[in-house]
């Protein structure tokens, strides 16, 4: 592939190569985009494990209680990221190396754009946010300091993210993986100076996880940049990319078609976490430090499972690109199997060692007895989610979109928000955690029927 006359590195993987099995082309892929997924979260696991250690419980369900407004505030961005990611996927399979460079630069500004957005507008909505998420009196103040801390971040993460996305769209998952290692590694030296105040460092209580974690991630990304030039990568940012950051309006348009369902099933999601929190909530902060320490250890059950949907999206938008059907079915089934491959073993590691895991980041014992029955209802049923991400994102990488949404959307507000009401008066805090296996089981259910009896046999006609 060639850019203004000059030969472009890309040290990705080729979806198109047959001459060795497709599920081995995709765990080369998969496996450092799944240990990207786990070094990001794994910053802010082993920073809630410094703060629940070094700082209690109050200060650890201050963080808990801003993750449901953290992940709605990055939804939209995750719906743009999804539909950039095809057009890229879609444009490298076709061979048109200036087209995935023009909706990379696009992509790249518009994010810029939105993160300066949300940076002003969370600094304002921060407390009354809170304060209607019912956040307990008690750590509202410092979930108020991280919340308008985490989101003047914005700026700085949103084009990272974004960076990291459209280069997995030309199959390099290598390359940003590489640059998340360093960014970990010194999120996790530096999150526990800042709290303890080492080397001379202010000490900044439950602010040192946010500040920890964006210089890691600063020093991370420039240095990411720097090699992206150095060795002449296809997505290298240079006078090309800076000027394809002043939006391409049809492009944008494209990316956010594709994107904004996603966004909003995204969004969705993240109002039924708000929603499930208020009900956490009722039970005080031992049950929110409870579901936020259990959100970090699914992290990395779910993690997986969605970086096998990402990678079955990009391998089959890359088909679809270049028009072969008969690979397409292969991404579909190989996909399939390494979901349930990688998600027993690892699903079957937590629940063995269950209580050490938990012993990482909480003390209290009524504290893990909550949190502990929280993963015996719920971890098994990540199969399930996992091979429903697998469905919806083959669909969603040839730009089918919407139902993916409505079923995804109906899963939620009409299953699992209702389920955990309604067994929440049956049987307590227990009960909160049925409706997320419910609700994988539907959409499950329901990806599948479309995948099978509508989307496949019109998919396959078209590029037959």
């Amino acid at each position: 592939m060639r850019s203004n006359g000059r030969k472009m590195r890309n040290p990705g993987v080729n979806v198109l190569d047959t001459s060795k099995p497709m599920w081995r082309t995709m765990l080369i892929f998969l496996v450092p985009l799944m240990l990207s997924n786990v070094m990001q979260s794994a910053s802010q696991t082993l920073a809630s494990v410094f703060v629940g250690r070094m700082l209690g419980v109050d200060a650890l369900a201050a963080m808990s209680a801003v993750f449901p407004v953290f992940f709605l505030l990055f939804s939209f961005l995750i719906g743009i990221a999804t539909g950039s990611t095809i057009l890229i996927g879609q444009a490298f399979g076709a061979q048109d190396t200036a087209r995935v460079k023009k909706v990379a630069g696009t992509v790249l500004g518009a994010t810029f754009a939105f993160g300066v957005g949300i940076a002003v507008v969370g600094w304002f909505v921060s407390p009354t946010l809170l304060m209607w998420l019912g956040t307990p009196p008690s750590i509202l103040a410092s979930s108020d300091a991280y919340l308008r801390l985490v989101v003047l971040t914005a700026p700085l993460i949103f084009p990272y993210i974004s960076y990291t996305t459209f280069l997995r769209g030309t199959g390099d998952a290598q390359t940003p993986f590489y640059f998340l290692i360093v960014g970990t590694v010194l999120s996790i030296v530096l999150t526990p100076a800042f709290i303890a105040g080492w080397f001379g460092l202010p000490h900044l209580g439950v602010l040192a996880a946010v500040v920890g974690g964006t210089l890691g991630q600063a020093i991370s990304f420039a240095a990411f940049l720097i090699t992206l030039s150095r060795q002449n990568h296809l997505l290298k940012f240079d006078g090309e990319m800076a000027r394809d950051m002043l939006v391409d309006w049809s492009i944008l348009w494209t990316v956010m078609r594709v994107g904004i369902p996603t966004g909003i099933q995204v969004i969705m999601v993240s109002l039924a976490e708000i929603a499930l929190i208020t009900f956490v909530n009722h039970y005080g902060p031992h049950a929110t430090a409870a579901y936020g320490a259990v959100n970090q250890i699914v992290g990395y059950v779910q993690f997986p499972a969605m970086s096998i949907g990402i990678t079955a999206s990009i391998f089959g938008a890359q088909c679809i690109g270049a028009r072969r059907e008969d690979l397409l079915r292969m991404v579909v089934r190989s996909a399939v199997a390494l979901n349930y491959v990688i998600g027993i073993v690892l699903i079957g590691a937590c629940y063995l060692a269950s209580w050490s895991i938990l012993g990482w980041f909480l003390t209290n014992t009524e504290t893990l007895d909550i949190a502990h029955a929280l993963l015996m209802i719920t971890l098994w049923s990540y199969l399930l989610f996992g091979n429903s991400a697998v469905i919806s994102g083959v669909v969603r990488s040839s730009g089918a979109v919407l139902w993916p949404m409505i079923n995804g959307i109906f899963a939620i507000w009409a299953v699992e928000v209702p389920s955990a009401y309604y067994f929440m008066h049956q049987y307590g805090i227990d009960g909160i955690w049925y409706g997320y296996p419910i609700s994988y089981a539907v959409v499950l259910a329901l990806q599948f029927s479309y995948y099978e009896f509508f989307w496949k046999r019109r998919t396959h006609a078209r590029l037959a």
